[in-house]
């Protein structure tokens, strides 16, 4: 009995060093919507719940700062995982979001393009996996002022 646990054991683990570990693959988004090509997008890539929607003490973001397009944008190679996108259309180039009695004034969009209520969506209702292939979000930008 001893003997073929040892041997169930070696084979499990010999087994699992058999297929390569996923690689890091490209991330882009597209962005929908915006009303005018004025400023810059200030785009967020969190990874954990804690960071998102603003990822400025992420260890691990990515902030991204472009000027305003449709046009798809890369971002770079991302590890396999979870992550969530928070997109900001920062018309004025102030390098913030500016709101008016807490409702933002300038566009706001996210991955997978969840409901806006009232205060952004959470990092669940955002995120998507990078699983080892390339992936594109595509991001409506929401305004509402």
């Amino acid at each position: 009995m001893r003997g073929k646990l040892l041997l169930l054991a070696g084979a499990l683990m010999a087994g699992s060093g058999a297929a390569p570990a996923p690689e890091a693959q490209p991330l882009s988004i597209g962005v929908q919507g915006l009303r005018s090509m004025k400023g810059d997008l200030l785009i967020c890539v969190a990874r954990s719940a804690a960071y998102f929607p603003d990822c400025s003490k992420d260890p691990q973001k990515r902030h991204l700062v472009v000027p305003a397009t449709s046009a798809a944008i890369p971002l770079g190679d991302m590890a396999p995982g979870t992550y969530a996108i928070a997109i900001i259309h920062d018309e004025n180039g102030n390098g913030k979001l500016d709101t008016f009695a807490g409702i933002p004034r300038e566009g706001v969009g996210f991955s997978r393009n969840p409901a806006i209520r009232f205060g952004a969506p959470s990092f669940r209702s955002a995120q998507f996996a990078m699983t080892g292939s390339a992936v594109r979000q595509d991001v409506k930008i929401k305004y509402f002022l």
